[in-house]
């Protein structure tokens, strides 16, 4: 009870250690995972604590580390995994690996430096051949152009290289002639040449001859360069100055000017030159690319552990500088909270560390009292962890109340199948949780939050999974179909002449007919053996005694499921020895719960055990509203004889309660004040000082009346909110019948209209349309019904645990065990 009900039990301790033993027996807690280590020095600010230096060295370790990883998943390398329970290293080792790290960075630094310098220059040079290459049609046609006596229009200066060349001269012949020809090559993004073009037209007015072309993009190039697209771009002018100004456009547009030859000789002669380069370049490249690859290959093989040892050295100096060192610098004196069933563990794992460190004085620990509160902390394995985090969610217990956890194992995935209940529906979802636990190694691969939420709720998904079939077989509903397994209790044939009223021609007269249970035969007298009899899918009345049904049977649950919450309240009272609110608060709050709403639930089981006529059957929400109006008129209906007495007296007992749980306590509290009062005013009228102490004491009372009357408030609200909220809370329970009525329409509705339409074609096309609907059926079911209603249902069962069932007796005002764990370090890690 304790350890499954019940928080566990936890102490404060006091540990005594050597300095030169701390790391080893720090790093023996770490991987017990069962201390939690608390701060000595709550005010001090981390920079003035002692090992902050070293806590710093393992960030930028850890910065470093970062850095490789990055680098080794744009290289498309591998990481092997960690292994496993690697040792934590020692500060000898620390020095060793931040001298590792360092000389990592800086060499990889290197390689990416002198590999980006390479490839802009790699770059450069095939922008050079590209435009060595695109230039020859350009001086032709240039040199023809400027050799006319009237300037060229904007239409010709946007020419491009595309236009057709007829004959081709020789080099000497670009630069002979009555013009002096002077040229400007170069390089410009694609994006920035139309605003460059019409700058050149503006300053010089067709002073010029501007021919571009587009660099066509290669793989290598685009490898290389990336998606950027350039043009190349030559510009003839007459003059020096001209030529100077042209050159600082090109500069503002930060076009890329390279020197291109005069003679076709010497363009041969450099592009040539430039393709040696460029295979030079390449070669480098490739070296310097497989180095790079080999460095980082390397380093893969250890990262992972790498990563883990730094990660325990930040949190083994991190929880240090929690600690204190006395005098002589020899003691480190620590203060943890542990369970006390593993008290013992944490002693012979001190004494392992001890031993390792060759340290010859073993730890001590003392158990110290305090009064200060615990923190709360909770066994869970995989099946149980998933639960303890919805609880977790809605708040930390409070150390050693009760944890609702286990009881949310069962009540949540039911209520959860109330709403969902259909065993077809139900069976697909455990078939997806049961993949999902054979797969779960392979998705935590994936690292992203919706995987993270599948393995964390693969249980709960499970459950739910299998309560919605035992929720469908109850409502006999499977894909809105019902099954016929134990045969009906129904019979239609003695409705028949000459037993029952029916002809041959009352079938043919009446398109809606009704089975009269009275007439011997028709009802056997015995219900179906298990859920609802399959008679009901047919009827035409099935949605009205559905609707009856499922909202009758939803306050049953909920009543009952907040009586049990009140009941758990009844655990915490004696467990915290709180005598006084069990006579105070339970037992009021039980007696108003069961006097109104226990009795709703008595008349709903009452009027379905007796025999009634449906035309005379008294409504029970009328009898429920009558009830506590007092209203009780000749033509009211009762079920019983002695219902009035019996319901008057109900009515009153809980009205009674109210001033109970309104003003019992509060008195009771000012009454034991009133008398410590009188008790220190008469010891006080014999003591000397007498008149300061009066003077104190009456400070003292004012702030006790204020504390009661913030007590008077306080229980006020308490009172209220629980006298309404039972009212309130058992009208949200009814969230069950609707979502559960929904859910059954729905899956109604896919049927008829989208299965049923391909089971009724009976042309040749009829097996086609009928893989086709069924496709349509199965994706529909899945996204609306599966995952749409799947996720209101969860939601919905979620409020119902947090609101209307853990607020009857769970506070969640604690906080959570932290304990220094490396395997949680890791879990983050990965």
């Amino acid at each position: 009870m304790s350890s499954l009900f019940r928080s566990e039990e936890m102490c404060l301790v006091q540990l005594f250690f050597q300095t030169e033993s701390a790391h080893n027996c720090i790093s023996e807690l770490g991987h017990l995972g069962l201390v939690q280590f608390k701060d000595l020095n709550p005010g001090v600010t981390t920079f003035q604590r002692r090992f902050v230096k070293e806590v710093k060295k393992c960030e930028e370790m850890e910065r470093i580390l970062r850095y490789l990883e990055k680098e080794m998943v744009k290289s498309n390398i591998v990481i092997a995994a960690t292994k496993e329970k690697e040792m934590v290293p020692c500060a000898r080792d620390v020095l060793e690996l931040e001298s590792t790290f360092e000389k990592l960075e800086r060499e990889l630094r290197e390689i990416n430096r002198n590999h980006a310098t390479l490839r802009q220059n790699l770059v450069e040079l095939m922008d050079i051949d590209s435009l060595l290459r695109m230039t020859e049609y350009f001086f032709e046609e240039a040199e023809s152009l400027l050799t006319y006596s009237e300037p060229p229009s904007e239409d010709s200066v946007s020419m491009t290289v595309s236009s057709h060349i007829t004959s081709r001269r020789n080099s000497n012949s670009s630069t002979s002639g009555a013009l002096h020809l002077s040229f400007i090559a170069g390089v410009i993004k694609q994006e920035r040449f139309p605003a460059f073009e019409k700058v050149l037209w503006r300053l010089f007015h067709g002073n010029f001859v501007l021919r571009h072309a587009e660099i066509q993009a290669t793989e290598e190039l685009q490898a290389v360069r990336g998606a950027v697209k350039k043009d190349v771009f030559i510009i003839f002018v007459q003059g020096g100055r001209v030529r100077e100004k042209i050159r600082k456009v090109c500069e503002g547009f930060r076009a890329s000017l390279y020197s291109c030859p005069k003679t076709l000789y010497e363009r041969k002669q450099m592009s040539n030159s430039v393709m040696t380069q460029m295979q030079d370049l390449r070669m480098i490249l490739r070296r310097t690319e497989e180095y790079r690859a080999s460095v980082l290959t390397r380093a893969a093989e250890h990262v992972q552990e790498w990563s883990s040892k730094v990660k325990k050295m930040k949190a083994i100096y991190y929880t240090l500088n929690l600690c204190n060192i006395d005098i002589t610098q020899k003691l480190i004196v620590a203060e943890i909270w542990c369970p006390v069933s593993d008290l013992a563990i944490v002693q012979n794992a001190l004494i392992k560390g001890s031993e390792q460190s060759g340290s010859s004085v073993t730890p001590v620990l003392n158990r110290i009292q305090t009064q200060q509160t615990p923190p709360t902390f909770n066994r869970t394995n995989t099946f149980t962890e998933g639960f303890q985090t919805i609880i977790d969610a809605y708040g930390v217990g409070t150390y050693q109340e009760i944890n609702p956890a286990p009881c949310t194992i069962v009540t949540f995935p039911f209520l959860f199948a109330v709403m969902f209940g259909d065993c077809g529906h139900g069976l697909v979802m455990t078939l997806f949780a049961v993949w999902v636990i054979s797969q779960a190694e392979s998705f935590r691969k994936w690292k992203n939050e919706v995987t993270d939420v599948l393995i964390g709720g693969r249980y709960i998904i499970l459950l739910m999974g299998m309560f919605s079939i035992y929720t469908g077989l109850i409502y006999n509903d499977c894909f809105s179909k019902s099954f016929n397994i134990f045969g009906s209790s129904w019979c239609v044939r003695p409705m028949f002449h000459p037993h029952g009223p029916w002809q041959n021609e009352t079938l043919q007269e009446y398109n809606h007919l009704q089975l009269n249970p009275f007439v011997p035969g028709v009802y056997s007298g015995d219900p179906y053996v298990f859920g609802i009899d399959p008679v009901w899918n047919i009827a035409s009345n099935k949605l009205s005694f559905l609707n009856s049904f499922k909202m009758k049977m939803s306050v049953i649950l909920g009543v009952s499921h907040m009586l049990f919450g009140v009941s758990l309240s009844l655990v915490n009272f004696v467990h915290f020895r709180k005598f006084q609110a069990i006579f105070l608060q339970f037992v009021p709050q039980l007696i108003f719960m069961l006097s109104l709403f226990g009795y709703l639930i008595f008349l709903i089981l009452y009027k379905w055990c007796i025999t009634l006529r449906s035309e005379t059957a008294p409504s029970i929400l009328l009898l429920f509203i009558n009830m506590m109006l007092f209203d009780y008129q000749s033509e009211h209906l009762l079920l019983y004889g002695g219902q009035k007495g019996l319901q008057i007296f109900l009515v009153l007992t809980a009205v009674l309660m109210v001033p109970v749980l309104l003003l019992v306590k509060p008195f009771l509290i000012y009454r034991t004040r009133m008398k410590t009062r009188h008790q220190v005013l008469g010891n006080n009228l014999n003591d000397q000082h007498g008149t300061d102490t009066r003077s104190s004491f009456s400070h003292h009372q004012s702030d006790e009346m204020v504390s009661m009357g913030d007590i008077f408030v306080y229980q006020a609200i308490h009172t209220v909110e629980f006298c309404l909220g039972c009212i309130s809370n058992t009208a949200s329970y009814l969230r069950l019948w609707a979502l559960s009525l929904a859910h059954a329409e729905l899956s109604e509705v896919l049927w008829r209209m989208v299965l049923q339409v391909g089971l009724k074609i009976s042309s040749g096309m009829g097996s086609l349309m009928l893989v086709v609907l069924f496709a349509a059926f199965a994706v529909l079911t899945v996204t609306i019904l599966l995952v749409m209603e799947g996720l209101s249902a969860f939601l919905h069962a979620l409020r119902l645990h947090w609101v209307e069932f853990q607020n009857k007796f769970y506070e969640g005002s604690g906080y959570k065990f932290a304990p220094l764990s490396f395997d949680s370090l890791l879990k983050t890690q990965q």
